[in-house]
């Protein structure tokens, strides 16, 4: 099935919360700003940093290689390359584009040890911004979030679900997770944010400048 086709049944895994029509404008009172990113591509992508066929093939394809400095997210004409550990790295990239980036990653890689796989359907995007979005983190995980700054990422925990925490710019933070922790994860921020006065808003009223981007058009 194209990708067109698949397009027309995607579900987000917040369905039931019914986000779009609670969506509101944000106001001054208003300390934290929540939103998903829905339907969003997620190939992972695995090699050996210190081979120069896997740097090259993937620079090939997304227009630069992908970055070796741990905790990095690097901006490629592809998408957006996070650093996961020495020898993976997450392409979070238009869903449209996603079967042509498999085949052309794996075109360009030929028969270098290396490894692409298609996770769109494993995993899922919130974003956090606000005034107080470093608060509510304090709350939610045991991370030094403050510590985190714009293109860097890391992978912690909330609560008992594992999710990779993003930062592209100061206004806020993107969260990755499974698509399975999704209703759990949410439910949990939603609650802890209360004392900040959270609004649920569309994703361009908390757009960042690298996700953001890869949205399809409505």
């Amino acid at each position: 099935m194209s990708d067109a086709a698949c397009s027309t049944l995607l579900r987000s895994p917040l369905h039931a919360f019914d986000l779009p029509a609670r969506a509101a404008l944000p106001g001054a009172h208003h300390r934290v700003l929540l939103s998903e990113l829905a339907h969003l591509g997620y190939l992972v992508l695995r090699g050996k940093a210190d081979d120069a066929a896997f740097m090259q093939a993937v620079a090939q394809v997304l227009g630069q290689s992908p970055p070796t400095r741990p905790m990095t997210l690097a901006s490629t004409a592809g998408g957006a390359l996070l650093w996961l550990s020495p020898d993976e790295w997450l392409l979070v990239c238009k869903r449209s584009d996603r079967t042509a980036s498999l085949q052309a990653l794996n075109a360009a890689l030929g028969d270098a040890f290396a490894q692409v796989v298609d996770n769109s359907g494993g995993l899922t995007t919130l974003r956090l911004a606000g005034p107080d979005h470093l608060l509510l983190l304090r709350q939610l995980g045991p991370y030094d979030f403050e510590s985190l700054a714009p293109g860097r990422c890391v992978s912690s925990v909330i609560s008992k679900a594992t999710v990779i925490v993003a930062r592209s710019d100061e206004a806020g933070v993107l969260l990755v997770l499974r698509r399975s922790f999704a209703d759990y994860l949410w439910r949990l921020i939603e609650r802890s944010a209360q004392p900040y006065r959270p609004c649920i808003v569309a994703p361009a009223q908390c757009a960042d400048p690298v996700f953001a981007p890869l949205l399809e058009s409505a």
